[in-house]
């Protein structure tokens, strides 16, 4: 890894601590003992990665009304947003499941994206996880998916990782 690399991986860390940071404190302080204190939703089984691996996936947080929710921010000004309500019924009733931790339609939902096309922003293996979006008429799990990220960020794909774009449940 080269210096360079290192420090924009020390960047990034910085920035994700201190978004957590913000976060816990919008939502009550951040200590889990405070009344206002988000809780946290029990994890899911782990599941196996396509290389065999396996990892947790991470329950998104329930939709929230527009005015309890923080400004949201894009992870990547390159990456087009897609607001929540613009979605398929069926990509909607997949967040509510990935809120929820499951149970899932396929085995193969909560497996680990490793974002080998690079469509999304550049995170350590593990950080992403895929979840089928059911396709109407389709013999299989069709082509739609969303994509989850470790800090809580979704992804919409309806092309089968060809593109992207990131979910904004503001609206």
């Amino acid at each position: 890894m080269t210096s360079r690399n290192r420090l924009i991986s020390l960047a990034v860390l910085i920035v994700a601590g201190l978004v957590a940071a913000v976060t816990a404190l919008l939502n009550g302080g951040g200590d889990p003992g405070s009344p206002g204190a988000a809780k946290s939703p029990s994890a899911p089984a782990a599941t196996a990665s396509r290389n065999g691996t396996t990892s947790a996936p991470k329950p998104s947080a329930p939709a929230k009304s527009p005015a309890d929710l923080p400004t949201w921010v894009p992870t990547s000004t390159a990456l087009a947003d897609v607001c929540r309500s613009k979605l398929p019924s069926q990509a909607t009733d997949t967040l509510g499941l990935i809120a929820k931790g499951g149970p899932y339609p396929y085995r193969s939902d909560g497996i680990v994206f490793e974002n080998r096309e690079s469509r999304l922003p550049r995170q350590n293996n593990g950080y992403y996880h895929e979840f089928t979006v059911v396709t109407p008429g389709s013999d299989d799990r069709g082509t739609r998916r969303v994509v989850t990220g470790s800090a809580g960020e979704q992804y919409w794909t309806a092309d089968h990782y060809a593109s992207f774009q990131e979910i904004d449940s503001r609206c």
